[in-house]
């Protein structure tokens, strides 16, 4: 494996404080969770052990900047992956500042009783939240819980917000820390999304990045529900990493929960500033991947394919070149996007692809100057002009970039109607060429350039009134003339009038100047 200078590693959160929130299955963790950080990061539903991987998130607590974690519930009767879940879930005890031990108001169960002892160890830092006192009929169950022996008792309901006050202040207490005006400036860091169907390495590749096993690695499919997420820096700049659920096709969702999860992996690209399309480089390209690529590239963001598990590749000679050649010409929707073959499991050329993550996101920041832009379309339409149109020539008048990550340019042409779009491929190659954008994908917006507004908002100036008038009535039919048919050449015979009438309204003029002289 690679050394990587990787730092900040060793921890699920930064240096702030670490607020944990633990409880067995369908205790209202990821509601409580949802409710403090004000949006709904963790999937909630009614079916038991929804959440599987620790959840951080950034929480302002009275405006002090912490970490909160929802964990997975913690069972007694375990099978399958619920061991990997109860093991990761109690590992945040021994690292957490505070921790909110939640329960049920309504009943009490043998899972209950187990973490009350598990936690006798931590009471210092432990706020009892009773849950589901939704109802004023509920709040003598509170104090039931006090038998347990934990000095800070809470009597809460994560659904409707009802004593979440008063477990901030509990919070407060036991952190030393006091409730602040202003909020606390969020650190500027770059957003990488770990995007691709199930089982093409995207959690090895989160946990190799962040140092820790933030998601649960497993050969079965669906096994990241929520979005992970997890920070590391790489060569002095700072990170976060997003793990998303596998995106399967339609077809195959069948759970609600992994609907959701499919969903919520979908937005995360919003989030991201460059997306890891991850693919199995035996498998290669599939639909999938395709329909995935078709939703980075219409929102704007950089994307890496990132072929994954180089190290089961056979060693042929000119392998990895092949299977480069073939995704080429499978993907043309991504004919921009870094291909970068790695073995996440192995950490072989994690390097390479840190740095070219970099590269990415520098394109997609970097912002040119409007007077370098149009010098350089000056020079693009000189070499090839825009083709004719049945309206005569079109033509490129100027551009300016009007926003960066998305990039997106604007140009001002004079028709809009049916401008060919061979031509925005070319201004697009050309700007990818001369300003360095090659590796992200480019919007070109077209507008028509308004006309002068005296002859439309203000209405025709005098001279232009008297040369209209001067052609209505040359076009109005003589006395006791037949109709005759129309002919072609419309077009000219109008052009003519106008000459006509604009010479007759200018010798008019004239004759009026010398008789006032």
């Amino acid at each position: 494996m690679e050394k990587l200078d990787i730092r900040n590693k060793a921890d699920i959160a930064t240096d702030l404080p670490l607020i944990s929130i633990i409880g067995r299955p369908n205790a209202g963790k990821s509601t409580l969770f949802n409710r403090l950080i004000g949006k709904r990061r963790a999937i909630t539903d009614p079916t038991p052990g929804v959440t599987r991987d620790p959840i951080p998130e950034r929480w302002l607590l009275g405006n002090n900047a912490v970490t909160l974690v929802d964990s997975g519930g913690v069972k007694l009767d375990k099978e399958g992956i619920d061991y990997a879940v109860t093991d990761k879930s109690l590992s945040l005890l021994e690292q957490s500042d505070a921790i909110i031990f939640l329960m049920d108001c309504t009943e009490v169960t043998a899972e209950d009783l187990m973490l009350v002892e598990r936690l006798r160890p931590y009471t210092d830092k432990v706020v009892l939240a009773v849950n589901k006192v939704d109802d004023p009929r509920r709040d003598d169950l509170v104090w039931n819980f006090f038998s347990y022996g934990y000095q800070r008792v809470v009597g809460i309901s994560a659904a409707h917000g009802s004593g979440i006050e008063e477990l901030e202040d509990s919070l407060l207490g036991m952190l030393d820390l006091e409730r602040e005006e202003e909020e606390p400036e969020e650190p500027e860091t770059i957003k990488l999304a770990i995007l691709g169907k199930p089982n093409t390495g995207k959690s090895t590749l989160m946990n190799l990045l962040t140092g820790r096993d933030i998601s649960i690695v497993s050969p079965i499919a669906g096994t990241t529900r929520d979005v992970m997420r997890g920070t590391f820096i790489y060569k002095g700049t700072e990170y976060t990493v997003l793990d998303t659920a596998g995106i399967r096709r339609k077809s195959k969702v069948e759970e609600d929960v992994e609907y959701y999860s499919v969903n919520r992996a979908i937005k995360t690209i919003d989030d991201a500033d460059v997306v890891l399309l991850m693919v199995d480089i035996q498998e290669g390209i599939t639909e999938q991947d395709k329909k995935i690529a078709d939703l980075i590239v219409r929102r704007g963001k950089g994307v890496i394919i990132v072929l994954n598990k180089t190290d089961l590749l056979r060693g042929i000679p000119n392998e990895i070149d092949a299977i480069k050649d073939r995704v080429r010409f499978l993907f043309p929707v991504l004919s921009f996007a870094p291909l970068m073959p790695i073995s996440a499991l192995k950490g072989i050329d994690i390097g390479k692809l840190l740095d070219m993550v970099w590269s990415v996101w520098k394109q997609l920041t970097k912002r040119v100057d409007t007077s370098a832009l149009n010098a350089a379309l000056k020079e693009w339409t000189k070499d090839n002009e825009p083709p004719r149109g049945s309206a005569g020539h079109y033509k490129v008048l100027y551009g300016t970039q009007v926003s960066a990550s998305p990039v997106r340019f604007l140009f001002f042409v004079n028709r809009i109607h049916a401008f060919p779009d061979t031509y925005v491929s070319y201004l697009k190659n050309m700007i990818r060429r001369d300003f360095g954008f090659t590796y992200i994908p480019i919007e070109i917006s077209l507008r028509e350039r308004r006309r002068n507004p005296s002859l439309n908002d203000n209405g025709p100036t005098k001279a232009e009134a008297e040369i209209q008038r001067v052609i209505k009535a040359s076009n109005a039919p003589k006395k006791g003339a037949k109709g005759t048919s129309r002919k072609p050449g419309g077009k000219a015979r109008t052009g003519k009038a106008r000459e006509r009438a604009e010479s007759i309204v200018r010798n008019s003029r004239q004759k009026k100047r010398a008789g006032r002289s």
